[in-house]
């Protein structure tokens, strides 16, 4: 008798530990969860995990609401020279969430994982430029892993330890050794301990992932920045503006939109432009003015003039 009452203990606790790992509530949680709904009152998971809303209806529409904080969620750049548009969509979404936090007076850091070769590529946060961009240094933490299969050992120690407010994991390309098994194991750390993975994918292709929400981001052209009494600063540079297009969502077809990032307030604002919303490669009459300055470039080299020789110095 008493093996058998061991062998039951030992068949729940491994079901207690399965559920916690697939993210599931486990036998106990889920008869609170029942009961509960029976009762009309809100359940664990509705009391903990808001979601975080752009602030934006058309987007946070689209998202149902806003971005998962319990999920993965991609930020994916196409090209090399717009890596600097994903990773500050990242850092600004990092900047919202950490904005949510300190109005509920939780004072969690943030972590970022940066990746070897795509900080070759696109350089490393640099903490004046973070404070400038909204977010706070203090609680801001870098980490350099020399290969990938240790930045992904780490993200997911510090996704299940619960003690960021968020974990950024760079990713270059789309490398072998990070694939859909990866990507899922993530996402189940993630929804164990109802804390955000934001995925930042330099110069990579669309993938199968476990992603929730998979956002492709270019850079837009910045307007001039105001001044009080409502002219433009000539020669200046205003807010960041990123052009996002919804690849994947419940939604049946990809949604483009044009937001404008305010560090101050750590708020986006809609651009106004035709067809703000409408699946990625349907260009607007206007679509070329928002190209980055490195579309415009001649597809040939211009001439260099004469080449001078001169004598080597002794």
């Amino acid at each position: 008798m008493a093996q058998n009452a061991l062998a039951r203990e030992r068949l729940f606790a491994l079901r207690e530990t399965i559920a916690k790992l697939e993210g599931k509530p486990a036998p106990t949680l889920a008869a609170a969860e029942r009961e509960a709904l029976a009762e009309g009152r809100k359940t664990r998971q509705e009391r903990i995990l808001p979601s975080l809303p752009f602030g934006v209806e058309l987007l946070d529409r689209a998202l149902e609401g806003g971005l998962s904080l319990d999920a993965i969620t991609e930020f994916r750049s196409a090209l090399s020279r717009d890596a600097g548009a994903a990773s500050g969509l990242a850092m600004a979404v990092a900047a919202r969430l950490q904005k949510q936090e300190s109005d509920a007076g939780r004072l969690m850091p943030l972590l970022w994982i940066g990746d070897a070769v795509g900080t070759l590529e696109a350089g490393r946060p640099y903490a004046p430029g973070l404070r400038d961009f909204g977010l706070s240094p203090e609680r801001f933490l870098h980490a350099a892993p020399r290969k990938l299969d240790e930045a992904l050992w780490l993200a997911e120690a510090a996704v299940e330890s619960a003690a960021f407010s968020a974990v950024i994991l760079e990713v270059r390309g789309n490398p072998a050794h990070f694939g859909l098994t990866e990507s899922r194991r993530l996402s189940l750390r993630a929804h164990a301990a109802r804390r955000p993975l934001f995925l930042v994918r330099q110069a990579g292709a669309e993938e199968a992932s476990s992603a929730a929400f998979r956002l492709h981001v270019e850079p837009g052209l910045s307007g001039l920045r105001p001044l009080p009494d409502g002219s433009k600063l000539t020669g200046s540079i205003g807010n960041p503006i990123f052009r996002l297009t919804l690849e994947k969502s419940r939604n049946p077809a990809p949604l483009s939109f044009l937001l404008e990032w305010n560090p101050h307030e750590r708020e986006f604002f809609p651009v106004t432009e035709p067809n703000l919303i409408r699946p990625p490669g349907e260009q607007s009459a206007h679509s070329g003015a928002q190209l980055p300055a490195s579309g415009n470039r001649p597809h040939r080299p211009q001439t260099m003039g004469t080449l001078v020789a001169f004598e080597r110095a002794s």
